[in-house]
């Protein structure tokens, strides 16, 4: 990460002149600039597995959460009713729905939704693995009750149901033909539609904006959706703001300068720019927010796939496979990494250790006070850890097998986003106190996106994933076949011949089945403490440190409610730009 005195001193270096490139041209009369480390990966809701992602700000479900309270609210649907045996729902939509190109949004286009896109086997949306309801994996059956009202079924009770149920919905009526239309493998041209090489125009929206222009490695805008449903009491349509800009900036250092000279509404503040931030809130006129840890998790996770590639090639080398399913290696490793140092130098304090995939503001967070496993600081105990799992040290303390192979591995991340750089290169330093040599190797999004998901070639990587309160939704990374079970990645098309699949990754999934099917807060909670002692006692993903959620907003927004829970932007038809 680049010190904090450098990046000052680069700061005062730049003239105005050159600030002044940053700006947006052609501003719309009410707008707000947002920064983004990488473009768009695809206009296509049901395909994407990024986050922030366009859709957001384009689509909206049947519900949403409250982005203070984590509440279920009314959203497209305006109402709903559960029977008393917790197995029907109907939804009933709002009034006079619209798609933005003017065409009516009704129960068909969301039957068609869940039935015709998220159940397709053939179209790999992660959606639907938190929509398989009960140890079977079966659907909810979702059918049409009249024009604006839907009938869910279940087959066994569900309590996460209203939730997954918030997902985009999708139209029809310029859908249906995609998804109809397949290839002699079966494959709808649904999958490839959609793509971020699509005219703007072409993509049809139901949320508070539509796509209005893209231009790779620059920006994407957001205009206001003139169908929209929502409006103040006086009838005066929502949302207030005109336009949205998404400006593409590979680099969080050149996204401070934007914010700084003006060029950009909002930034995330990483712990590293709030000391310089803090002393311009007033000059800059904007305001830092700050509500407690960050959703979300930051790890970094070893392949432990043992199956081999389409070729018959193992995915991991096998000797480094050996070590990397070895327990008491990954245990090791995670006694190894300094989290205090992580906390006090790269978030300069101003973050917690991290020991659960379920984020603290969810009421079912286990904490190490209730019997949470956690990993401290000990590298006198990462050494013994390995030395009696048949490890050992040559002349020079580097770290050997049995077979005396050098133990080295390759570390992957994202290139731009300095924190996870800054992360990777101390845990490059930890592990050399332990004799292990970690090549790091930040890349770009797509090929880190493409080893994960595609080749599955690669030795660990450094990520992060988002997080919620309701902890279902991480089915899809701890379901043995969920699409975002990377530590053990399974698939079907081509299949992974040779894939072993632990007693505790089936415990972990069978234990998030079992807290969906029950609904006191409590007992769930018991349920999900025990799926969060199998991850820290097996260590799939080695948990980091959760910074404090903070964010920068200029004071010209109106209405801003800040939460960790739902960011800046959760209500952002309700904003509004002042005219000072």
């Amino acid at each position: 990460m680049t010190l904090v005195l450098l990046g000052v001193v680069l700061l005062l270096g730049l003239s105005g002149c050159q600030l002044e490139r940053f700006r947006v041209q052609e501003a719309a009369e009410s707008q707000i600039i947002l920064g983004q480390i990488s473009d768009p990966k695809t206009f296509n809701a049901a395909l994407s597995q990024e986050s922030p992602n366009v859709f957001a700000y384009i689509y909206e479900g049947l519900v949403t959460s409250d982005g203070v309270t984590a509440e279920v609210i009314p959203q497209l649907a305006e109402s709903w009713e559960m029977s008393e045996d917790n197995l029907r729902l109907v939804f009933t939509l709002r009034e006079g729905l619209r798609w933005s190109d003017g065409e009516p949004l009704t129960a068909d286009d969301v039957v068609f939704t869940f039935n015709d896109i998220y159940f397709n086997r053939n179209i790999p949306s992660s959606t639907r693995d938190v929509l398989r309801v009960g140890e079977a994996g079966e659907f909810p059956t979702i059918q049409k009750l009249d024009d604006r009202r839907i009938e869910v079924l279940l087959p066994e009770p569900f309590s996460p149901i209203l939730r997954t149920l918030g997902s985009p919905i999708l139209p029809e009526h310029l859908l249906r033909s995609a998804v109809e239309d397949v290839n002699a493998e079966g494959e709808p041209r649904f999958n490839t539609l959609w793509g971020t090489d699509t005219p703007p125009e072409e993509i049809i929206s139901n949320g508070p904006y539509r796509l209005s222009q893209y231009r790779p490695g620059q920006r994407v805008r957001f205009e206001r959706n003139p169908y929209y449903w929502d409006t103040e009491e006086d009838g005066t349509p929502k949302p207030h703001i005109e336009e949205v800009v998404w400006q593409v900036v590979e680099n969080q250092d050149t996204q401070l300068l934007q914010f700084r000279s003006g060029g950009l509404s909002s930034i995330s503040v990483s712990p590293s720019y709030f000391s310089l931030l803090k002393q311009e809130e007033e000059r800059g006129n904007f305001t830092i927010y700050e509500d407690g840890p960050q959703m979300g998790t930051t790890f970094i996770t070893f392949n432990l796939n043992r199956g081999k590639n389409p070729n018959g090639e193992p995915l991991v080398d096998p000797i480094k496979s050996k070590w990397f399913n070895t327990l008491a290696f990954r245990k090791a490793v995670a006694h190894a990494i300094d989290r205090p140092t992580m906390i006090n130098s790269i978030y300069r304090g101003l973050g917690e250790p991290q020991n659960s995939p379920i984020s603290i503001q969810s009421p079912y967070y286990l904490s190490p006070e209730e019997g949470l496993p956690t990993y401290e600081y000990n590298l006198d105990l990462a050494r013994q850890l390995l030395l009696d799992a048949g490890f050992s040290y040559d002349e020079r303390d580097r770290l050997l097998d049995e077979e005396g192979n050098r133990v080295e591995f390759e570390l992957i991340t994202n290139a731009g986003n300095q924190t996870r750089e800054a992360i990777g290169a101390q845990i490059r330093q930890d592990l050399s106190q332990i004799g292990i040599q970690v090549n790091f190797t930040p890349m770009g999004f797509n090929n880190l996106v493409n080893k994960l998901s595609s080749t599955l070639d690669w030795e660990a990587h450094l990520i992060g994933f988002t997080g919620g309160v309701e902890p279902h939704g991480s089915l899809t990374i701890f379901g043995v076949d969920g699409r975002l079970h990377s530590f053990n990645q399974g698939r079907d098309d081509p299949p992974i011949e040779g894939r072993v699949v632990e007693d505790w990754e089936r415990e972990i999934e069978s234990l998030y089945i079992q807290a969906s099917q029950v609904f006191g807060d409590e007992e769930r909670k018991e349920i999900y403490g025990e799926a969060q002692i199998l991850v820290q006692e097996n260590l799939p993903f080695i948990y980091l440190v959760n910074p404090l959620s903070m964010a920068a907003v200029r004071n010209t927004i109106e209405g801003t409610r800040y939460s960790a829970i739902g960011g800046v932007f959760w209500n952002l038809p309700d904003l509004k730009i002042s005219e000072d």
